[in-house]
């Protein structure tokens, strides 16, 4: 189970552009909207940051104490991090979606047999792939050791993240594919 205070890696600082201070901000969320003014977060390099301003569209970012070109350039390369708790009291979200972090780890479960647990999730073009570590015992069978499962609900048929469990159809016939 994950800590609350767990950091959660959400953004990547990029390049500089322009004279003022402004960096490339490359996200690793699906929720911009946290980077509004004023919003505190904290860098890999345990550095401080407060924003000063966001403009989503061009996905440019300037923080206090970094409004020019040679200081802000020190930022370049630098994660953005804020907390799972964070993330969870800031972050709303719609009927039937969830965070990827109560997804990761959870058994993957097809009827009463056990495929896997999510080991990760990738989203590849507009559609977000559960990544599976296959069980140990069906790994012995000659099963792959990883598959994907597509996460659309031909598939997927429900998930609780308070038990980490995710209950899938035809997700079998995708590991034997495999």
């Amino acid at each position: 189970m994950k800590s609350d205070n767990e950091r959660l890696h959400i953004a990547t600082i990029g390049k500089c552009v322009g004279l003022r201070g402004d960096l490339k901000l490359h996200l690793h969320t699906d929720f911009p909207e946290q980077f509004a003014a004023g919003q505190k977060f904290l860098t890999d390099k345990k550095i401080p940051l407060t924003i000063i301003s966001y403009d989503p569209e061009k996905s440019l970012i300037q923080f206090a104490g970094y409004q020019d070109r040679t200081s802000a350039a020190k930022l370049t390369n630098q994660k953005l991090y804020t907390t799972l708790a964070r993330t969870r009291e800031e972050c709303s979200l719609e009927e039937g979606q969830y965070f990827w972090f109560d997804i990761i780890g959870a058994r993957v479960m097809e009827g009463d047999q056990r495929l896997g647990e999510v080991a990760e999730i990738e989203r590849i073009v507009n559609t977000d792939y559960l990544v599976i570590r296959t069980d140990a015992a069906l790994v012995k069978e000659g099963y792959a050791k990883r598959f994907y499962i597509p996460y659309i609900p031909q598939y997927i048929v429900e998930v609780t993240p308070e038990t980490k469990t995710i209950h899938v159809q035809d997700a079998l016939a995708l590991l034997e594919a495999s």
